[in-house]
């Protein structure tokens, strides 16, 4: 009867070097992206989704993400400095993405509700949102890889560590 396990790889320390840190960075990023939109910004505490999001909540709760993240790396203080630094422009960044989505959200309502269907107008913003989706998925790859530069190759592999024993998919 065959394995269920796959076959082992190299796993060199370089290797693991470069997953410890895309892990890592997916993790800023992610802190960041729900920043601007859920998190605890969801109703009763702040904004609901259809709602603006109070900038000075969000940076809150970006630094209190980053904070968690240096922990569970022992990082030094300048280390948090940066990461923090890192994932507040981020999330100042990726902010006004999330009024560009709640009017995307009215239109397409809208849209549906028209008496004719305007097909050219539905395609237009859904290649706007592709485009919205784009952009912050960029701003996102950059403050990952800002963050993974601050991380020591050891941090980034206990990030790592640490997250495949909580659950993250793909991790």
């Amino acid at each position: 009867m065959p394995s269920s396990t796959r076959p082992s790889t190299d796993r060199s320390p370089r290797r693991r070097g470069w997953r410890a840190a895309a892990v890592g960075a997916v993790l800023v990023g992610a802190l960041a992206l729900a920043a601007c939109s859920h998190g605890p910004f969801r109703g009763g505490h702040g904004a609901t989704a259809a709602g603006p999001i109070d900038p000075e909540r969000a940076a809150r709760f970006v630094e209190r993400m980053a904070d968690r993240v240096i922990d569970a790396v022992d990082g030094t203080a300048e280390q948090r400095q940066r990461i923090q630094a890192i994932a507040r422009a981020a999330s100042d960044d990726l902010l006004p993405l999330g009024e560009r989505t709640r009017t995307a959200r009215r239109q397409s309502v809208e849209l549906l509700g028209a008496a004719t269907i305007d097909r050219a107008a539905i395609e237009a913003l859904r290649a706007d949102q592709i485009a919205l989706a784009d952009t912050a998925s960029r701003r996102i790859a950059q403050a990952l890889a800002d963050t993974a530069e601050v991380l020591t190759p050891p941090q980034r592999t206990k990030l790592a560590e640490r997250l495949q024993r909580r659950g993250w998919r793909g991790a």
